[in-house]
């Protein structure tokens, strides 16, 4: 049995109706390993209340990080991430707060993490495999396969699905530089995480370990749609100019004895960081 220690956050806009609560605590009952992180990105619904009642109903289990501007997907997942290393945590993730990838998962990403401590990233892959149970629009399959032949070209290493929204991080100092900065991407930040950390550790390229999932829905109410494939491939374009060029946030450190990263943010990471890790106790 490991004690590794696991947070995931969730990034949630607008999330009022479809957010499904009781999938959430039926999820922290059975994995009591794993603290949750509600990231509510300035909500202009009542978002906000439902995720504090839930931490509220969590006995500790789930924390609340509220921006109160929208900031976009990618800026709430950097900040929850960032909250969640300023604890004592092995491992960081994010997860979409449509469970499009059923939180059950989350155990099998943790496992892989335990057991081969080479592997610094689990990439959840959307592969229609015989015995598995991949309910994928047919478009956007097309276009995400095309999208991830492109985006394989330019990080240098090839990946079957790079935009699934289930990933899992082992916590290390190159992780978190990977997050010291926004994103340069507002759709594809996932590509860009994975180009950040090649670049500050080029080994990096053999500790990635793609997870072929059992289950994942196609969720209505996605705020994506087909044309964002167009944006998509601009912003691929800005980070392949980047490659080689990234550099952590200047207020970013690393204790030279112990090897770990601090970094120094928002009050309202520092808040929910302390949240969590009361709540770890």
């Amino acid at each position: 049995m490991s004690n590794s220690t696991t947070t995931i956050v969730i990034p949630c806009f607008n999330e009022a109706v479809r957010l499904k609560p009781l999938a959430f605590f039926q999820f922290i009952r059975k994995s009591t390993d794993v603290h949750l992180l509600m990231v509510n990105d300035g909500s202009s619904d009542a978002t906000i209340t439902l995720l504090e009642d839930m931490a509220a109903a969590s006995n500790g289990r789930i924390s609340v990080l509220d921006l109160p501007q929208n900031r976009g997907k990618a800026e709430a997942v950097r900040q929850g991430v960032l909250a969640a290393c300023r604890t004592s945590v092995d491992f960081v993730g994010y997860w979409d707060a449509d469970l499009a990838t059923p939180l059950g998962a989350i155990p099998s990403f943790i496992d892989v993490l335990n057991r081969l401590p080479q592997i610094e990233l689990v990439i959840g892959t959307r592969l229609k495999l015989q015995g598995r149970n991949i309910d994928r629009n047919r478009q956007r399959r097309i276009l995400g396969r095309l999208f991830s032949t492109v985006a394989s070209q330019v990080l240098g290493v090839a990946l079957r699905d790079t935009q699934c929204g289930a990933k899992l991080f082992r916590v290390t100092p190159e992780m978190q530089m990977a997050f010291s900065r926004p994103f340069l991407s507002r759709w594809i930040f996932d590509v860009e995480v994975i180009s950040r950390l090649i670049d500050l550790k080029p080994q990096s390229l053999h500790s990635l370990y793609e997870f072929p999932l059992d289950s994942w829905q196609e969720v209505a109410g996605s705020k994506l749609k087909p044309s964002d494939f167009l944006k998509a491939i601009g912003e691929l374009a800005r980070i392949y100019l980047s490659r080689g060029s990234f550099t952590p946030a200047p207020e970013f450190a690393i204790e030279k004895e112990s090897g770990a990263a601090r970094t120094f943010d928002s009050p309202q990471i520092a808040e929910a960081s302390a949240i969590i890790e009361r709540r770890a106790a």
